[in-house]
């Protein structure tokens, strides 16, 4: 293993703070479950992840695929197939990324509890109330 570097991404220079931006990204982490199965193609990708723009999805598969997470294959059909899939870098970060997800599943009501008391706080710091 590479020896760290003091201060790592914390230090605005480290390259690794780059990465941990797009690994944190919630498009990079819903295309790399989306992907877990196998090779998926790029419409079938932008059904599957609800929300996501053409734009974004064409964006995030290429900088996942220029981290070397992710591969994009192309077939000389007409009009021309396109297909990705994870690599085995990226499908090194499958546990992790799952393990996220079901965190989220697993937490999601006590993060609405508190979310509902932080905005009740807050609201009644600020002389807010809510309206009906």
């Amino acid at each position: 293993m590479a020896a760290r570097r003091p201060g790592g991404p914390f230090v605005a220079t480290c390259p690794t703070r780059e990465l941990l931006d797009q690994l944190a990204d919630k498009w990079s982490v819903l295309l790399l479950l989306a992907l877990a199965d196998g090779p998926v193609r790029f419409n079938a990708l932008k059904r599957k992840v609800e929300g996501i723009t053409q734009k974004m999805l064409g964006q995030t598969l290429r900088r996942l695929e220029r981290n070397g997470l992710v591969e994009r294959r192309a077939f000389a059909t007409v009009p021309v197939t396109v297909e990705y899939e994870v690599t085995p870098l990226g499908r090194s970060l499958y546990g992790i990324v799952d393990a996220l997800r079901n965190w989220s599943i697993d937490h999601i009501g006590g993060v609405k509890k508190a979310r509902e008391r932080f905005d009740a706080t807050r609201d009644h710091a600020h002389g807010r109330r809510e309206i009906p």
